[in-house]
Order: C-alpha cells, then sequence, then structure tokens
C-alpha cells in the first residue's frame, strides 16, 4: 500500500480496520438506527432515497445499499464519501482512530524526504497550537478577539478552524522552535520566520500582531498560515506564507478538510474568496465551503474539489473581481465533467457581511437559489452596457463570446439564447451565426483578455442596423430639403441605435444644406462622421426621395422588431400591437419599392 512514495505494511491495513468505529465513520454522512444485533440502516448517501435501504454491519464493518447496490469496507466508504484514493483513506482512519502506521522498507532518500516532510508539518502543527492558545488567553490579543466577535464569529467555530493570534514580539516562535528541538533552516523552510534585511545573518518572526488561519492540506495537515493585519498601517492587511516545500497557494482550499465529508455526501462544494466566509458558512451550516485564497481558481484546486464533488457553487465577493473570477472558472470547467453555478450577491458584499447584516438564513436562500453560471454572466453583462444602443449591443456581445461559444444545447441553453438574442436585437439565426462565425475566425476561441476576434464580416448581423442609419443620413445629405422635412419628423432617439448615428443626426438637424457647420471642437470622432456622410451623399449620383423614405421605413421597420423581440424577452406583453404597426410599416415599404421599380 503506497502513498506519496511510502508502501505501508499488510498489517498496517488490518490494525487500522480493527481500531475503526464502523458506525462513526458512516454516521458523519447519514443517521442510522438498530435493526438488529449485528446491523444499522439508514438512508443512502450514495443516492436520494425516502425509504432507508442502507444497511451497515459494524462487526464485519460493510456496508450494502440494496437500493443503489453501492457496497464495501470502511476504506471504500470514506474513499467514495470523502473523495480520497486508498492511501489518503488509509492515512486519514489511522489519524482519526490513532493508529501508528508502519512502513516497509523504503528507499533511504524516500524515506529522508518523508521524514523531512513530517518534521515540518510537525513544527507547523505546534505552531498553530501556540498561536491558538495565545488569542484566547492573551490579553494581547483582546482587540482581534473584538473583531472576531464583531464579524459575527463564535468561539466554537474559530476554535474548530484553529484560528489564533501572533504576538508582537518578534522572537516568539523562533525561540519556541529552537527549544523544541527545531534549526533556523527549518522555520525558514516552512516560513514561520525571515531573515533581516539590516541585520545580515539574523532571523526573525515572519508573523507579529496578525490574527492567524492556518492553511491545511485534506487530511488536516498545516502546511501555512494567512495572517490578517491588525493595524491601519500594517502592510499588506493579508499576508500569507511564502511559497515552499509544503505551501503552494494555487493547492490550497481552506477549511477542505473540514469541508470534504460534507461536500461529498451533498455532491457541491460551495467556493467563497476568503476565511471569515469559509468561518461563516459553516456557523451557518453550510459546511461544504471552501476558500480558494484569492479570486483566481486554479486548475489544480479543481482536480482537488473533483474529487468529492461534480457541482462547484460559486459564492464570490460581488464585485469586478469576483465577476472576472467567476469567468476563469468557467472557463478551467469547460471542457471538465463540472456543473458551475453562482450565488447572486448584493453589489458591494462579501457573503460573511450579508451573514451579519440579514443573518444565515438569508444566505442560505441565496445558495438553495443559485443559477447556472452562464445566465448570471448574461445578466449582469446586460447590467453593464446599455442594449438600446448598437455600441452596447456590441459590447455586450463581445463580452458574452466567451460563454456562449461553450454554452450546451438543450432546454436551457435554447431558452437562454432566446433571451439573450431579444436582448441583442437579433433573431436567434442571426446570433447563431455571429456565435458560429466568430468561432471560425479565431479558432481557440476569445482574444487576450476575454476580446473577441470576431472580423467584421463575422458580425454583419449587428452592424447591419448602422449601415442602414448611415445610409438613411447620407441621403438627408443627399436631399437636403426633403432631408431637413424627415430629420424634423423622427425621433432619433427611437429611430436610430447607434450613439454616434444619433449625434450626427442632431448636427444634421437644420444644417443638411451645411452639414459641416457649427461643428463642436472637441468632438473629432463627429466630425469624421458628419465629413464621411457628405463624401457618400457626394457619390451617390442621382437619389430621389422615395429612396430617402425607403431608409426612412428600413429604420422603423429595425425599430418595430427591436421592441418586439424585447417584449417576447420581457413576456410577450404588447406584442399583437406592435405586429400589427410592423404590418403597416411593411405595406409603405411594398408600396414605395414598387415606385422604385417603375422609375428604373
Amino acid at each position: 500500500m503506497r502513498a506519496g512514495g511510502v508502501r505501508y505494511t499488510a498489517d498496517s491495513r488490518d490494525r487500522v480496520r480493527d481500531a475503526v468505529d464502523m458506525i462513526a465513520v458512516v454516521s458523519d454522512h447519514t443517521e442510522l438506527r438498530r435493526a438488529g444485533a449485528s446491523e444499522y440502516v439508514g438512508r443512502c448517501p450514495f443516492h436520494d432515497e425516502r425509504t432507508p435501504s442502507f444497511g451497515v454491519n459494524p462487526i464485519e464493518k460493510v456496508y450494502y445499499c440494496f437500493g443503489c447496490q453501492a457496497s464495501g469496507d470502511v476504506f471504500t466508504f470514506v474513499m467514495e464519501t470523502e473523495g480520497l484514493d486508498f492511501p489518503g483513506a488509509l492515512q486519514s482512519l489511522a489519524d482519526r482512530f490513532g493508529v501508528e502506521l508502519q512502513t516497509e522498507q523504503e528507499d533511504p532518500k524516500a524515506a529522508q524526504r518523508r521524514q523531512r516532510r513530517e518534521r515540518l508539518q510537525s513544527l507547523l502543527g505546534r505552531a498553530a497550537v501556540y498561536y491558538a492558545r495565545y488569542l484566547w488567553e492573551a490579553q494581547e490579543a483582546a482587540p482581534a478577539r473584538d473583531y472576531l466577535q464583531t464579524r459575527g464569529l463564535r468561539e466554537e467555530t474559530l476554535r474548530a478552524f484553529r484560528v489564533g493570534y501572533a504576538p508582537s514580539p518578534w522572537d516568539r516562535i523562533l525561540t519556541a522552535s529552537r527549544r523544541a528541538g527545531y534549526s533556523d533552516d527549518d522555520l525558514l523552510t516552512v516560513g514561520l520566520a525571515q531573515r533581516s534585511h539590516n541585520r545580515p545573518g539574523q532571523i526573525y518572526d515572519r508573523f507579529r500582531e496578525r490574527i492567524m488561519f492556518p492553511s491545511t492540506d485534506a487530511r488536516g495537515n498545516v502546511v501555512g498560515f494567512g495572517a490578517r493585519a491588525m493595524r491601519d498601517n500594517q502592510q499588506p492587511k493579508y499576508l500569507n506564507t511564502a511559497e515552499g516545500e509544503l505551501y503552494q497557494k494555487r493547492r490550497v482550499l481552506f477549511g477542505l478538510d473540514r469541508a470534504r465529508a460534507h461536500a461529498s455526501r451533498a455532491g457541491s462544494v460551495i467556493l467563497v474568496e476568503g476565511y471569515t466566509d469559509v468561518l461563516a458558512l459553516h456557523q451557518a451550516d453550510l459546511r461544504n465551503a471552501v476558500g480558494i485564497m484569492g479570486t483566481a481558481l486554479t486548475d489544480q484546486q479543481i482536480e482537488e474539489l473533483q474529487r468529492i464533488a461534480s457541482t462547484f457553487v460559486l459564492c464570490l465577493d460581488a464585485d469586478r473581481a469576483g465577476q472576472d473570477a467567476m469567468l476563469r472558472a468557467a472557463q478551467l470547467t469547460d471542457k471538465r465533467n463540472v456543473e458551475l453555478r453562482v450565488v447572486p450577491l448584493p453589489e458591494g458584499t462579501d457573503p460573511a457581511d450579508l451573514i451579519e447584516r440579514e443573518g444565515a438564513d438569508a444566505l442560505r436562500e441565496r445558495v438553495e437559489a443559485s443559477v447556472p453560471f452562464v445566465a448570471f454572466h448574461v445578466e449582469r453583462v446586460f447590467q453593464r452596457n446599455d442594449t438600446r444602443s448598437a455600441e452596447g449591443r456590441e459590447r455586450a456581445f463581445n463580452e458574452l463570446l466567451p460563454a456562449l461559444k461553450n454554452l450546451r444545447r438543450g432546454l436551457f441553453g435554447d431558452e437562454l439564447l432566446r433571451r439573450i438574442a431579444g436582448r441583442l436585437e437579433l433573431t436567434e439565426a442571426q446570433l447563431g451565426t455571429l456565435i458560429e462565425g466568430a468561432a471560425r475566425h479565431n479558432g481557440a476561441g476569445s482574444a487576450p483578455g476575454g476580446a473577441s476576434q470576431a472580423g467584421p464580416e463575422d458580425r454583419e448581423p449587428l452592424d447591419r442596423g448602422f449601415r442602414a442609419e448611415r445610409t438613411f443620413l447620407a441621403l438627408c445629405v443627399a436631399l437636403p430639403q426633403a432631408g431637413a422635412r424627415t430629420l424634423f419628423e423622427i425621433d432619433p432617439e427611437q429611430l436610430i441605435t447607434s450613439e454616434l448615428m444619433r449625434r450626427a443626426a442632431r448636427q444634421l438637424a437644420g444644417r443638411t444644406q451645411s452639414p459641416l457647420a457649427d461643428l463642436p471642437p472637441d468632438d473629432e470622432e463627429l466630425a469624421r462622421t458628419v465629413a464621411d456622410l457628405v463624401a457618400r451623399a457626394g457619390r451617390a449620383g442621382h437619389v430621389t426621395e422615395d429612396q430617402l423614405e425607403h431608409a426612412r421605413l428600413v429604420l422603423e421597420r429595425a425599430r418595430l422588431e427591436r421592441a418586439i423581440r424585447r417584449a417576447r424577452a420581457e413576456g410577450g406583453s404588447g406584442i399583437g400591437e406592435l405586429a400589427r404597426q410592423r404590418e403597416v410599416v411593411l405595406d409603405k415599404i411594398r408600396t414605395v419599392v414598387a415606385r422604385l421599380v417603375r422609375a428604373v
């Protein structure tokens, strides 16, 4: 039996199995009741059921479900419920029931590496115990206790997570660790000490006057610390253990050891950003929560989480950094068998804040009402962009493109595409063409930073309205008298979607005879646009008022089609009247087209 290069003796498995309390292990995942001298029954933790069909034999230390046929011994049970491999399950049970594992003869170098790792873990464990005692016993730590209490964190929660406090003197950990037989190299390696810049050769405690949050591996071994400053002038606000042999931030998931069993039983894991968020959620009985140590989910964290759950529920801060983290998580999990969901939080709020302000029930309700990531992402993009303008719709489409290219079709996906098409004022076919064109254009996806690389030819459905608006205004210049009347009669805010073309229409109103007069001196973009319209009018040759009327009616039809799509996306109210108005416009278009054909 091998674990991380260590081979345990066959006797080790037998001694662990003999020491295990099978009922205690299984009861962590489902409630059991006695059904005989050597049998307990309960609801199966591996599938949903109302009638108990899951049996446990505490003597043989085996289980069997008559509903889903799940079966095995205590090692299998821990592997399946806690996402561990066999050596991990063996080590976890040995730790829990106080069995010392015996190793077979090892390669000397492997034995040396194992012994070094165990020594360093022991040092970190001793430091965690010291910091935790100091938090509760030292007068110096009173402000830290008060702060944690103001965050609504109870003592039992803080003790369960071994939260502590690092004293202000520069050598407390250094002196105690040396006295216990650890070397300065040990302290530097695990990040408990650092070298002085001013006094070469001298080292001192890395963490001082800070609240200490121990980071652990999946089995609960301390691998490092996150330390929160208690003074305003203390920088940085959070100081982590430096990257090293035991601590790699990209692998750490705060609270994983305590959340693992709960996440496995629930089939889902809640991902939050910070230490106090994890504590607050566990205290609110959402014990499948872990912290991703910042805002960037990593491949290594995903691999660890996939061993215990297939649904990731993102409960990240409601700010732009949190939104970006969600998009990155979606990109990393796209090709994996993971369902990604999002807990919508009020703007500027983190989970701990919400619990503190509205109570634990408020957060539990939001977690239960989590939505698929792509639906959440779509809503946030539309909130950031004004889709009443062509430019706003273009920006929204480009932001949505990475998620849309990977959207799985089906009832949910199709309904979401309908909603998006309505908000972008496109048909579903046009939206599909846009997405497919962008995928063909850039192959692997979006440009660095998330921007679409799709060319103008790929985005033609979005640009078509812009071109129609440009044509209309050029014809107003080409026919200055008729153009002046038409511009006076229309409402640019309703008929024209491009903000640039709206500005041009306002500039041309009353100036079709001299479009370049009175241009604002500080709007170069408008000046270029009006000059372009004048040039296009000059190239148009002989034009008629019927051509101008046709261009206006095309914009009117587009306005009504936008209104119909928007109404459909918002529930369907008023579609009948809008459709009737569109038919009237279509009749007018057909009449004008007939006159244009006769004039040819």
